[in-house]
């Protein structure tokens, strides 16, 4: 499937162009959105997006489910979606595995289904899925450990949780850059830390104990994980350079205070918006989207900050 790819940088300007294309309030819709889990301030973030967004296109009414970080809860929010006959599910699977089969049960009872962030693996009849494209999110990591660290490095892979695309694809990305060259850059330890804060300390401190030196880089599959790694490296004063993923406003913080090193940009805000708007659109309009939209992400460091989509919550 060949996707449609808008760089992160004119996000705004597409989303401000399908707003004024978009039809006057024709009808009200119910529209179900679940994320999985707003425990994780990234998903704060696009639920807040997506309810702005129904205010902006008028006649929505936005049903918000959590999924609470547990595959059957998100299952049963889709199975409570068909009961109530919503117009349409706007979702981010926890698990793309695991989601398949709610998400298929979804489209079967004629509800049209958008993914945002994070995709379903083997359903036909998706909508369409907007989401960053993850495996360059982890080849920019990658492409600035190489800048940082020109004569080579020693890593630290903190990934996310397994079965999710966005940690599958990030890992990936990583891998991609830096394995034809793993004489110079190796990894010394890989281990999932399941996009949580605490377990992104407690893994770090773990691995660190367990090495004989510490390692030049800590490479995290988001913010949180990064931000983990961060308390720990600071409580034992290493010199660690830590890359993170997200763009969340305290990550964002920290980069400009010299904390991380560097987050990566995938415009969450955005995502939402054209995916709420090509639901609608298609509800409305019977206009069908493309299929899948990759917002391509890219690093941000003290020397770009002002390019970041969440820099006006920054204290």
């Amino acid at each position: 499937m060949t996707a449609f790819r808008i760089a992160s940088g004119i996000v705004s300007a597409v989303v401000a162009a399908m707003i004024s294309t978009a039809p006057v309030q024709a009808q009200d819709l119910k529209i179900v959105t679940s994320m999985p889990s707003l425990g994780f301030p990234f998903f704060v973030h696009m639920q807040n997006a997506l309810n702005a967004e129904a205010e902006v296109l008028g006649g929505i009414e936005i049903i918000n489910q959590d999924g609470q970080n547990s595959a059957p809860k998100q299952t049963a929010d889709l199975e409570a979606a068909i009961i109530n006959q919503v117009s349409g599910v706007v979702i981010s699977p926890l698990d793309s595995v695991a989601l398949a089969p709610g998400v298929k049960q979804v489209i079967d009872a004629g509800i049209p289904v958008m993914t945002i962030d994070r995709r379903v693996d083997g359903v036909e009849g998706v909508l369409g899925h907007v989401g960053a494209d993850n495996v360059i999110g982890g080849e920019a990591q990658a492409n600035l450990i190489i800048k940082l660290f020109p004569d080579g490095a020693s890593i630290v892979n903190l990934q996310g949780q397994p079965g999710a695309s966005p940690a599958i694809d990030r890992n990936k990305g990583v891998h991609n850059i830096l394995d034809s060259m793993s004489d110079k850059y190796v990894f010394v330890a890989e281990q999932t830390a399941n996009f949580a804060r605490e377990e992104g300390a407690t893994v770090t401190e773990s691995i660190l104990a367990g090495l004989d030196s510490p390692p030049d880089v800590i490479v995290a599959a988001n913010d949180d994980m990064a931000l983990g790694a961060l308390q720990v490296v600071q409580e034992q004063g290493l010199n660690i350079a830590i890359l993170g993923f997200d763009a969340l406003p305290e990550a964002l913080a920290s980069v400009r205070d010299g904390g991380l090193t560097a987050t990566i940009e995938q415009s969450p805000g955005g995502q939402s918006r054209l995916a709420l708007q090509a639901l609608v659109k298609f509800l409305r309009e019977g206009t069908k989207p493309e299929p899948l939209v990759l917002l391509e992400p890219f690093a941000i460091t003290k020397d770009n900050i002002d390019k970041a989509e969440r820099l006006s919550e920054l204290n």
